[in-house]
């Protein structure tokens, strides 16, 4: 077996790769939305209310959008696996101080830091995974890798809360440091060097949108289907507290069934976006738009929470799938280049979604935050409705990324 760098490796080490790049997503994944699980005692700990703990979510993607072009074209002659090492010495450091900081000014300050490592993973992680495999294997290296992301959500950030629950949140950041720490070593020893290839100057990175409709349409979904999903998920737990007055053992168990539900609509995205990737991200925001819809009708009710969360779940993991086939359909030519104003669209949008959320929250309660969230989804709805084509016909079904 021969990599795209050219260098041969085995079958077992090659997906041993890949899995290790999906760990890697998987650490970066659960840090980042980690407050989420963990947002009312962290702002109860450090005397801050819960929208100005959001920021904890906004800083982050704030860096992780809007450095990620910068950075990802400054360093597109050094070596992706030991880039990828420097970027989780810096996520692993950064839970450490999370977990021992007293000051919420000095953990903005690191999660801002730890956000710039966040969106560079993001550009060059995917592409890692596929060139660590023949060619003819790459879409399923990247459906692997992104695989991570339902992981996280199934797993990573309810066991957050599960231990938070049984110690405290400052234990759940410090055992993430470790865990960060153990993909840095696992990349060391499995990795195998990955020179740079497909990276381009900023001005070419930010040219990209400009000259490309279709690109520019993709993006103003994504940005609006993940504002409106981030707005109001952000704070899905003091939702719960204070509508059902859920327990902190529910709300464990609600992260785990949305983490579900992201899984089972990855899955199921997977296989209808080979068909149609317009009709599967129509078809996943009207799931969004419904299940926020039920929160704020049902959500009072246990078996009414249970329902919205777990199609929420649900159609924002065939979402996130949808909209990676949209973007790489868009700009197949311009890997690293479309997943860096990706990158950039997605996690500011998170940014200003848990922003936006935050102050709706505090100002008119967190319902507020949700009919944010509604309004911004049914928006992303409408503007991929009024698209005719938001996908290149030059893309073929063996070019999309599948779960299969």
């Amino acid at each position: 077996m021969v990599t795209s760098n050219g260098r041969p490796h085995s079958p077992l080490k090659s997906w041993l790769g890949v899995a290790v790049i999906t760990a890697s997503l998987f650490t970066f994944v659960t840090t980042e939305l980690m407050p989420v699980g963990l947002l009312t005692p962290i702002s109860v700990d450090l005397d801050v209310s819960a929208g100005v703990a959001g920021l904890m979510v906004t800083l982050y993607g704030i860096s992780a959008g809007l450095g990620v072009p910068f950075i990802v074209a400054w360093t597109r002659r050094v070596n992706r696996r030991v880039l990828l090492s420097v970027l989780l010495a810096i996520l692993a450091l950064g839970n450490l101080l999370t977990a021992v900081s007293t000051s919420f000014v000095l953990v903005l300050t690191t999660r801002l830091v730890m956000g710039f490592a966040n969106g560079v993973f993001w550009a060059i992680g995917v592409s890692m995974a596929m060139r660590l495999v023949p060619g003819r294997l790459a879409s399923r290296a990247s459906a692997v890798a992104l695989s991570g992301i339902s992981i996280a959500a199934v797993v990573g950030i309810p066991l957050g809360a599960f231990l938070e629950s049984l110690t405290s949140w400052r234990t759940t950041f410090l055992i993430w440091a470790g865990l960060s720490a153990l993909v840095f070593l696992a990349v060391a020893v499995v990795i195998p060097s990955l020179p740079s290839e497909n990276a381009v100057p900023v001005r070419e990175v930010f040219r990209l949108p400009l000259r490309n409709r279709q690109l520019r349409l993709v993006m103003i979904a994504v940005t609006l289907y993940v504002l409106g999903h981030f707005g109001a998920y952000t704070f899905i737990r003091p939702f719960a507290e204070e509508r059902s007055s859920a327990s902190a053992a529910f709300i464990s168990a609600l992260f785990v069934v949305y983490g579900i539900g992201g899984a089972a609509g990855n899955f199921i995205a997977g296989h209808t976006v080979t068909r149609s990737p317009r009709t599967s991200f129509v078809v996943a925001c009207t799931g969004l738009v419904t299940a926020m819809l039920l929160l704020l009708t049902i959500g009072q009710t246990p078996p009414g929470l249970i329902l919205a969360v777990t199609l929420w779940g649900v159609s924002f993991g065939a979402a996130n799938l949808c909209q990676i086939n949209l973007m790489l359909g868009a700009a197949p030519d311009k890997f690293e280049a479309a997943m860096s104003i990706n990158t950039l669209g997605y996690n500011t949008s998170i940014a200003l979604g848990a922003l936006f959320g935050g102050w709706f929250a505090d100002t008119l309660g967190v319902d507020g935050a949700v009919w944010f969230g509604v309004t911004l989804a049914f928006a992303a709805l409408l503007v991929t409705i009024g698209t005719r084509r938001m996908t290149a016909t030059a893309v073929g079904e063996d070019e999309l990324v599948t779960t299969g």
